[in-house]
């Protein structure tokens, strides 16, 4: 089963790690609804202030989009690490590359959906 889980804001900078395309991951997520009235995870390194992050999503990442003004996405390469997004990343650019031809795909945002393909069915 794929799972969308949404990554990035202050606590992927804070603390997160880069994400990549076949990578196994485990990540706990905060379970709400949407604007839309659907039910989203979005991944949290520290719990709500009052929302436990209680939801652990485990599997291999399919796909990760970066969502861009308006609500639009586009397909990358991969999440770079927090510090690499604030420009501190060591080995990491911390640039959003396109996952075909490796053009640098400019964002304004570090808000990212990471599909997630879980062995639940």
């Amino acid at each position: 089963m794929d799972v969308v889980v949404e990554v990035g804001g202050w606590e992927h900078e804070c603390c997160g790690d880069a994400i990549e395309r076949n990578q196994l991951v485990d990540v706990r997520c905060i379970r709400y609804v949407g604007p839309d009235g659907l039910l989203r995870l979005a991944e949290s390194r520290h719990g709500g202030l009052d929302v436990p992050a209680d939801q652990r999503i485990r599997g291999r990442v399919t796909e990760i989009r970066v969502v861009q003004a308006g609500g639009v996405t586009q397909a990358v390469l991969r999440v770079p690490s927090g510090q690499a997004l604030r420009g501190f990343g060591d080995d990491d650019d911390g640039h959003l590359e396109d996952p075909w031809t490796g053009d640098v795909v400019p964002s304004a945002t570090s808000e990212f959906l990471v599909t997630v393909r879980t062995s639940r069915r």
